[in-house]
């Protein structure tokens, strides 16, 4: 009898930077693993490194072959039987809730791994990534060894783009353009806060506090435009958000902290927001 296993499957045009091979995640004091994360690499460009070559006159630039990185985050439990992994992935089609919510599940295990490569490389280049950096994202089904090496029961790749993009009034090519040109400085505090949601979105809640921290000093600091009732509101969460820093000074936050401290990043993000919104109309 087949045993079904769901999988979230991601490739990217680069590198991911660790090893490949299958790893166990578990988090931490856990001896049952959340996610069996599968990393390989195709279609590698064979290149010799720059070391150990002069280098060559060129004339014109050619585009360079570039690696393909496929990351797949099984799920430990399988299904009943395979009716009842082809339910699943159905639920995944029909709600978009259900499939963001197991799309976060895959993305945070990859995302652990990439911050475990950083802290054992000590190499901070190597990057968190989203569906939306992705060339292709696809969710499904399959017996744990032919998903592993790429085949599936059942799968559903999703098309490019697929990720829900919020409506905004903002103009980011337009600041973009500004930024990079030199009429406008982005603050201190913009780069912060959004450390802080990555933190967040990778379960990263040490990590989380403390950026909320510095970030929302940071914005109180140089944001100097600050409407009274924001910047009242902001200063109020000084003591929650600070007594969550010190927390995670001592370990992880309990589900009451990190929620506090997910509310301050939500109220970053809103007061950064009307920021580049006011920026914007100038």
């Amino acid at each position: 009898m087949t045993t079904y296993f769901g999988f979230v499957q991601l490739e990217f045009g680069f590198l991911l930077g660790p090893a490949d091979g299958r790893f166990l995640v578990r988090e931490p004091s856990s001896e049952d693993p959340t996610r069996i994360l599968v990393l390989a690499t195709l279609h590698a460009s064979r290149r010799r490194g720059r070391r150990a070559r002069r280098g060559q006159t060129v004339t014109d630039a050619q585009p360079e072959a570039v690696p393909t990185s496929r990351a797949t985050a099984i799920m430990p439990e399988p299904f009943a039987d395979r009716t009842d992994a082809a339910s699943w992935l159905e639920s995944l089609r029909s709600s978009e809730e259900a499939l963001d919510a197991t799309l976060h599940e895959g993305l945070r295990a990859l995302n652990r791994a990439l911050a475990a490569h950083r802290a054992a490389q000590a190499t901070p280049h190597v990057r968190d990534v989203s569906p939306e950096v992705a060339l292709v994202v696809r969710v499904g089904f399959g017996s744990g060894e032919a998903v592993a090496e790429g085949q599936y029961a059942e799968a559903w790749e999703l098309p490019h783009g697929a990720t829900r993009v919020k409506r905004s009034m903002e103009a980011p090519d337009e600041r973009f353009a500004a930024l990079l040109g030199g009429h406008q400085t982005a603050l201190a505090a913009e780069e912060l806060v959004l450390r802080a949601r990555a933190d967040l979105d990778a379960g990263r809640s040490r990590e989380a506090a403390l950026q909320a921290r510095i970030g929302l000093e940071a914005l109180l600091a140089e944001h100097t435009s600050l409407s009274p009732a924001r910047r009242a509101a902001l200063q109020d969460a000084r003591g929650p958000v600070g007594d969550a820093a010190n927390v995670a000074l001592r370990g992880e936050l309990d589900a009451a902290t990190l929620a506090g401290v997910a509310e301050a990043v939500e109220q970053l993000e809103a007061a950064l927001r009307a920021h580049r919104l006011s920026t914007s109309s100038q």
